[in-house]
């Protein structure tokens, strides 16, 4: 298949993030909560959706895919277009989508890729297809830049039970590393205590990130968001441990002040503008 040329448009004026997920129509999650992120951070986002969702802040009420042929469309043309300088996945649906995925990233010029592999909506909504994780762990993490898991996401890709202590959790972070990504976050949100601590993994050694736990359950589309925002960070030229650590505190101030509106009758998003739009 052909090559995408990096354009020889060089945006000078902000930098270029591509994501690559699913709709959520409830605006909270998928490429509705990359968007926001990429805005908010001063990055330009574009877009190639893989499914649509009939979604709200209480659950997933239906899903249609996107044909994989109409999501390789969309991310030639943004790419042949404009010079991404990230790319973020999210919901992949079914195994066909990530291929179309891998087969354009792999004609593609260099771009750093994180990919959050969403398998689960916060109201417990499968919304990856079981025979697609194969595929995902196979072909798509050893391309992966940075791997950004939660517990549950973790123990699936593992097939192992749910980690617990800070043991259990390096050690699964290091078993996903060993899948072939450059590097792992292994999220803590779903565990318990009073700070939520992220484990980030590389050939480089071991980092921790930690902020005090948010006691709300409005909490709709935070892993969308830091990937996203660890996107941007990433697109603007950062290190990835600096991304990974101002995508944090970007997501704990969202979180904060998203606990302090209701904007449906289940879990409300946090908000993305909290900063107001950088």
């Amino acid at each position: 298949m052909v090559p995408i040329e990096k354009p020889s448009f060089d945006s000078q004026t902000i930098p270029i993030a591509l994501t690559v997920a699913g709709s959520d129509s409830g605006g909270g999650a998928g490429i509705q909560a990359d968007l926001k992120a990429f805005a908010a951070l001063g990055v330009y986002g574009c877009s190639a959706i893989t499914s649509l969702t009939a979604q709200n802040t209480v659950g997933v009420q239906d899903v249609y895919p996107v044909a994989p042929e109409f999501v390789i469309a969309q991310m030639e043309s943004v790419l042949t277009d404009m010079p991404v300088a990230a790319i973020k996945t999210g919901m992949l649906s079914n195994a066909h989508v990530i291929q179309a995925l891998i087969s354009t990233y792999d004609r593609c010029y260099p771009v750093p890729l994180v990919v959050d592999p969403v398998m689960l909506a916060t109201s417990g909504d499968r919304l990856l297809e079981p025979e697609a994780i194969e595929i995902m762990i196979g072909e798509l993490l050893p391309r992966a830049t940075l791997l950004t898991p939660n517990l549950l996401e973790a123990a699936a890709l593992l097939n192992e039970p749910v980690a617990h202590t800070l043991s259990e959790r390096e050690q699964q972070a290091q078993r996903l590393l060993a899948m072939g990504p450059q590097a792992v976050l292994l999220k803590g949100g779903h565990d318990s205590g009073p700070d939520a601590t992220d484990l980030l993994l590389s050939d480089a050694g071991l980092e921790t990130f930690s902020r005090s736990r948010v006691d709300t359950r409005h909490t709709h589309g935070t892993g969308c968001t830091l990937a996203a925002a660890i996107a941007a960070g990433l697109a603007k030229g950062l290190a990835l441990p600096l991304a990974v650590g101002e995508a944090k505190e970007y997501l704990h101030g969202a979180i904060v002040a998203g606990a302090q509106r209701t904007l449906g009758a289940g879990a409300s998003p946090v908000d993305h503008f909290y900063r107001g739009v950088q």
